[in-house]
């Protein structure tokens, strides 16, 4: 493929007017061409119609509107849709299309492959290609058929987010700014298993849902199956979230796993209730989909119905996640692009 020329797409309007002046354009000019980017949706710079013909032609000659359509798509039997977006760097990602009665959220990936290797996630068995641009990140929701009907988005596709936080921070700030989509921060989640001083600086720079990746509330255990616990400890995350306030509008989760004995006991349960006491907060019990070369399996209903309502009953706001496009391989943690890329080389 060749050398793709540099996306507009993930560009703030004062970006956009320095841009504008370096091509000897009027500074103006970087307003309209965020307006035609943000309000328009333009897919061509030639659609730009109140740009001069000169201008648009000297803006093409070095950039591009950054926006391609889905090169795949499979639909799941519950209406859920797993597209394969193209990026920038000629790689692949997935993003989940969930659909949910009068809420419509999407699942947008921030890297292609993952360097944190969880044990239960097919992602991370890709091993880490790249960081997507912030231009990747919004192309699929920019590129999304549904993207009319999106209700909310939530960073857990493929990637850690932490790990691309400049492109990530840049993306939420085109969705929440006035001049972008101008969604409340509220419609945002954005996930993390943790990495020191990049989630501090989320926190402290956006008002984006935050959703943490638990799995275990045991340090050796939790490290086993996340390595990132090496680097930041689930005790150290927690310690971090009592310095913000989740009282209000904005939300705290922890996304758990539960896998047949292994972190479905009452000592795990215990455990969970003693470290987030004194956090508002809820926590997401989400069911376990096998991944091939991985021997751990998912626990059943009775046990995960167990775990939640002992956490409910000792004052964790506990639910049990509805499962989503596990046939189409499009369930939390089966998320990989290894294979496709393979097959369009």
């Amino acid at each position: 493929m060749a050398d793709r020329k540099k996306a507009l797409l993930g560009m703030s309007p004062g970006e956009l007017k320095v841009l504008a002046t370096r091509l000897g354009m009027p500074a103006f000019t970087g307003g309209q061409i965020a307006l035609w980017l943000y309000k328009g949706h333009v897919t061509s710079i030639d659609d730009m119609s109140n740009i001069s013909k000169a201008n648009r032609e000297r803006l093409a000659e070095e950039y591009e509107v950054g926006c391609m359509p889905p090169a795949d798509s499979m639909r799941s039997a519950d209406g859920t849709v797993k597209y394969l977006f193209p990026t920038c760097g000629d790689k692949y990602v997935e993003t989940v299309y969930i659909p949910d009665n009068d809420r419509a959220t999407l699942c947008v990936s921030s890297q292609v492959g993952c360097k944190m290797n969880c044990l239960f996630c097919q992602t991370g068995k890709q091993g880490f290609e790249g960081n997507l641009s912030a231009a990747d990140i919004l192309n699929q929701i920019y590129s999304l058929p549904e993207r009319d009907k999106l209700t909310n988005i939530v960073f857990m596709g493929q990637g850690e987010p932490m790990d691309n936080i400049d492109n990530v921070m840049k993306a939420t700030e085109v969705l929440t700014a006035d001049y972008g989509y101008a969604w409340s921060p509220k419609r945002i989640t954005v996930s993390s298993v943790g990495v020191k001083n990049k989630l501090k600086r989320f926190l402290d720079e956006s008002d984006c849902h935050v959703a943490i990746s638990m799995h275990s509330p045991l340090h050796e255990q939790r490290a086993m199956l996340m390595p990132a616990e090496r680097g930041m400890p689930l005790a150290d995350i927690i310690a971090l979230m009592h310095n913000y306030d989740f009282s209000h509008q904005r939300r705290l989760s922890f996304e758990y796993i539960v896998f047949d004995g292994v972190n479905d006991s009452p000592v795990h349960a215990r455990e969970i209730v003693k470290l987030l006491g004194g956090l508002e907060c809820r926590v997401n019990l989400i069911r376990f989909h096998k991944i091939p070369g991985v021997d751990l399996h998912g626990a059943d209903d009775k046990k995960m119905t167990a775990l939640r309502d002992y956490l409910t009953r000792h004052g964790v706001f506990t639910t049990i996640r509805a499962s989503r496009g596990q046939d189409i391989y499009a369930a939390c943690g089966l998320l990989s692009t290894a294979k496709k890329e393979q097959e369009l080389r």
